[in-house]
């Protein structure tokens, strides 16, 4: 679904249109442009959620959501990319799996 500013704002108690504007200008949160402005996902929301949990009850000063956002966006990618790992992975013969399998864990271990 896409919501508009206004919708996000009555989604998320605890937001103005004004620090939306804003974490959108910033770059924290990236909506899609469409011939009516800005349009929001449920991705976009929860990072709005987010933004609200770190600058108003974690009190996360403006230079540091930047790092904290990086984070966050560094780990969600690396979470993509082993996913797609493992079903590459999953795809393959089963003599092939556990051959992996045993090469990981004798890597793992120091």
């Amino acid at each position: 679904m896409s919501y508009d500013e206004r919708t996000v704002v009555s989604q998320v108690e605890r937001l103005t249109i004004r620090e939306l504007r804003s974490w959108v200008r910033e770059g924290w949160v990236r909506p899609a442009h469409g011939e009516r402005g800005p349009f929001f996902d449920d991705l976009d929301i929860a990072r709005v959620r987010l933004l609200c949990d770190l600058r108003k009850d974690m009190a996360i000063s403006w230079d540091t959501i930047p790092v904290i956002l990086s984070l966050i966006d560094r780990l969600h990618r690396s979470r993509r990319e082993f996913q797609m790992l493992q079903q590459a992975i999953d795809e393959q013969p089963e003599d092939l799996r556990r051959e992996v399998l045993k090469r990981y864990e004798k890597i793992r271990k120091p």
